[in-house]
C-alpha cells in the first residue's frame, strides 16, 4: 500500500466537470471525486461515467481518489465494477461498519488501489479494531463528522466536545494498525479562523490531515498539518543530542533542562521526515 502526505483531502462532485478539471491543478494532497453524498440519485450513473473518464484521462497534480457509494446502496456495486479496470490510486468507502465490509471491499479493489474506510456510524466505532485488522486491506481511516454527528444525535458545536472521545478512538485504532488517519470536514468554507482552529485540534489529536469541501481550505490544512519551525528546531536539537558520542549507549539524556528518552528521538526523526516531505511538496 502506498503512503504520502494527506494534509488536505478535497472532496468534489464527480458530476461537476468544472470542479473535476480544476482539481487537476489544485495543491491539495488528495483529490476525491465523490459519487456519494455530493451526487443526486438521478445523477449517479452520469457521475460514475465521469469519474471513470477522469481516472483514465489522468493529468492530476494531487493523488486521485474516488468515493464510491456504500455497497448496500443501489449504486455501490456498480461503482466498484466501473472502476475495476482503471489505475485508480485510492477508493474511499463510506459507512464501513465491520470487518466483513472491509473484506468484501478489499476483494473488489482494482490491483494496486488503496482502500480508505470512512468511520460514520456508531456501530463502526465499536468495531474499529476488528475492521482495521483485516489483513492488508486498509490504508487509512477517515472520520465522518457529519454522518456520525447525526447518527449519535449529538450537537454540532465549534469545539466538537461530543465527538472528542471518538476522535481519539479513531486515531488510536489507526495507529495500532499502522494506518493513516484523516479528520472530518469543516462545514463553513468562509470561516478561515474556525478551520485553522479545527485543523490544530485534529493535529493535536494525532490526525495526519483534514477532509475538505472547498479549494479555499487547502492552504490552511497544508500549513497546519506540517511541523512548525519551533517543532523542527526542537527535533533537530534532539537528534543532534543523541548523535553526540557522549550519548552513546544511553537510554535517556538531558536536553534543554529536561530528560528525553529514545522514544523521543524516534518521534523527532519522524517529525523531520514529515517536514522534509512537506518541504518537497509545492503548496
Amino acid at each position: 500500500m502506498t503512503e504520502g502526505l494527506v494534509r488536505s483531502v478535497l472532496f468534489m462532485p464527480a458530476s461537476n466537470p468544472r470542479a473535476v478539471d480544476k482539481a487537476r491543478t489544485l495543491p491539495c494532497d488528495v483529490a476525491v471525486l465523490d459519487l456519494e453524498d455530493a451526487v443526486a440519485p438521478d445523477m449517479k450513473a452520469e457521475a460514475r461515467a465521469a469519474a471513470v473518464e477522469a481516472v483514465r484521462s489522468g493529468g492530476f497534480g494531487p493523488r486521485l481518489a474516488v468515493r464510491v457509494n456504500a455497497l448496500d446502496s443501489p449504486w455501490g456495486s456498480d461503482d466498484l465494477d466501473a472502476l475495476a479496470g482503471t489505475s485508480l490510486g485510492i477508493i474511499v468507502a463510506p459507512k464501513v461498519e465491520d470487518a466483513r465490509d472491509v473484506a468484501e471491499l478489499g476483494n473488489r479493489l482494482p490491483t494496486g488501489t488503496d482502500l480508505w474506510a470512512m468511520v460514520e456510524t456508531p456501530r463502526a466505532l465499536f468495531n474499529l479494531d476488528a475492521l482495521c485488522g483485516v489483513d492488508g486491506a486498509l490504508a487509512a481511516l477517515m472520520f465522518g463528522t457529519n454522518d456520525l454527528t447525526a447518527a449519535l444525535g449529538c450537537q454540532s458545536v465549534p469545539d466538537r466536545e461530543p465527538l472528542k472521545p471518538w476522535l481519539a478512538t479513531t486515531v488510536a485504532a489507526a495507529r495500532s494498525h499502522g494506518l493513516q488517519v484523516i479528520d472530518g470536514v469543516f462545514n463553513r468554507p468562509g470561516d478561515a479562523e474556525g478551520l485553522a482552529g479545527e485543523c490544530r485540534q485534529g493535529r493535536m489529536y494525532g490526525f495526519d490531515g483534514k477532509s475538505l469541501i472547498h479549494p479555499g481550505q487547502i492552504a490552511i490544512a497544508n500549513a497546519t498539518f506540517c511541523p512548525t519551525d519551533d517543532e523542527v528546531a526542537h527535533a533537530m536539537t534532539l537528534v543532534a543530542a543523541f548523535a553526540d558520542p557522549a550519548a552513546a549507549g544511553r537510554g535517556a539524556i538531558r536536553v534543554g533542562g529536561g530528560m528525553v528518552e529514545r522514544l523521543h528521538l524516534t518521534a523527532a526523526e519522524a517529525l523531520l521526515r514529515r517536514h522534509d516531505a512537506c518541504s518537497r511538496t509545492p503548496d
